[in-house]
């Protein structure tokens, strides 16, 4: 294994706090990376793939059960989505879509959401991972992985900035059949708009975004949208400029997420973990490393809620690849060396061929006055929450059918890969 020994400052230990080796699965299907969003399109499934070839040349495969995800079926996806979404998504194809334009306007699908061959398939595939990881921590994982997963813009009836199913939202409902409270924590650039308004006006699950904010997709995301009705003070959002670094974030993230850990206390926490975040991505406008991107999944692991986490955006490929499978190995309390092992993408990762790449030298247009002002007042609005909302926890709702008992969860959300 290609796993640098000794312990560095940013090395984990694989233990949690109870001396107990953590439990990690990963769910991967080969055929992701075949999806193609079309030419000139930003969003690449194949980044899924050069992942997945990173984890295996830094051998991390061999330290987490891998699981291939069972394809998540219409009425797993209609637990949130308007059952003729999925309907529509079940049955448009490249060739029929001109026959359908009212529905395409309807539903948001087009120029940045395009029809492609595969796509329900596509979504199926990366559903089903997000919701097979949520059974597996219900059932004793420590930390579940799917990073094609974390498509957080999708809404109910549509849609939205190359989402089209909300594994994030169906997973948390899975979440929720064993977790009287679940915590959601996006740090993509942009704004998790879709998860949000999921669960906008409940206090079982509280979400925290920080994006980019002010003419910036979805437009979303005001540090004044804190909830409603029953939700209010339970959404969370901290509104970043151009620039941001590695200090300036985490002088934000580390006593925002401390504190909603302290008085929000939930039973588990789903990490949308979107790449576009870091410096020099094709979309984005931020400056973080690998390493402070990584430094939010350290932090959110070392509480010893049970993790699952997902990918999300991310447009400068080899980048996203170098950061997931950093993370990856976040997640197993392994520093993995920066020279990159030999692989199939290799050729992806010069002239350096390192794992690690330097942030530039763009302004950072976050003062710290202005972080100052925002952690002052997140941090006073979660005084305003009542401590560890007490829930009627209700007779549990069933996980779907499972006419093989338990054997469902090993054939039904996940296959074992040989």
């Amino acid at each position: 294994m290609d796993i640098s020994a000794g312990g560095g400052g940013n090395s984990l230990p694989t233990t949690g706090a109870d001396g107990s080796k953590r439990r990690v699965c990963y769910f991967y299907d080969a055929e992701v990376g075949n999806y193609y969003y079309g030419q000139g399109h930003p969003m690449k499934p194949h980044r899924i793939r050069m992942t997945h070839a990173l984890l295996a040349h830094y051998g991390l495969l061999d330290e987490m059960q891998v699981l291939k995800p069972h394809p998540a079926r219409d009425r797993d996806l209609c637990r949130f989505h308007a059952d003729d979404y999925v309907s529509f998504l079940r049955s448009v194809t490249p060739e029929t879509q001109q026959d359908q334009i009212r529905a395409l306007k309807r539903f948001n699908v087009g120029e940045d959401c395009p029809v492609f061959d595969g796509l329900y398939s596509f979504c199926q595939t990366y559903a089903g991972g997000s919701v097979g990881g949520a059974v597996k921590l219900n059932h004793g994982h420590d930390i579940a992985i799917n990073w094609a997963g974390g498509l957080h813009h999708a809404k109910k009836c549509e849609a939205s900035g190359f989402c089209y199913v909300n594994d994030i939202v169906l997973a948390i409902l899975e979440l929720l059949k064993y977790h009287q409270r679940v915590l959601y924590v996006d740090i993509d650039i942009h704004h998790g708009d879709g998860v949000e308004e999921a669960f906008y006006t409940t206090d079982r699950v509280m979400t925290v975004s920080f994006h980019k904010f002010g003419d910036y997709f979805p437009g979303t995301g005001d540090i004044r949208d804190v909830g409603h009705s029953k939700g209010k003070y339970y959404s969370l959002n901290v509104p970043l400029d151009d620039g941001i670094d590695d200090e300036s974030y985490q002088s934000l993230f580390k006593p925002i997420m401390g504190k909603v850990m302290e008085i929000f206390r939930p039973g588990a926490v789903v990490l949308q973990c979107g790449a576009d975040s870091l410096s020099g991505d094709r979309l984005g406008c931020f400056n973080l490393s690998i390493k402070g991107h990584a430094e939010c999944v350290r932090f959110m692991r070392s509480f010893n809620v049970p993790v699952l986490l997902l990918g999300g955006g991310g447009y400068t490929i080899r980048n996203v690849a170098r950061c997931w499978c950093y993370e990856t190995g976040v997640a197993l309390g392994h520093e993995l060396t920066d020279k990159m092992p030999l692989n199939e993408y290799y050729e992806y990762f010069g002239p350096d061929y390192t794992l690690h790449v330097a942030p530039s030298n763009m302004e950072n247009k976050n003062t710290h006055r202005h972080l100052d002002e925002i952690r002052s007042r997140l941090l006073e609005n979660l005084t305003k929450l009542r401590h560890a909302p007490s829930v009627q926890f209700q007779e549990r709702p069933p996980e779907a059918e499972q006419p093989e008992g338990l054997l469902y969860l090993s054939c039904y959300h996940g296959t074992m890969l040989t």
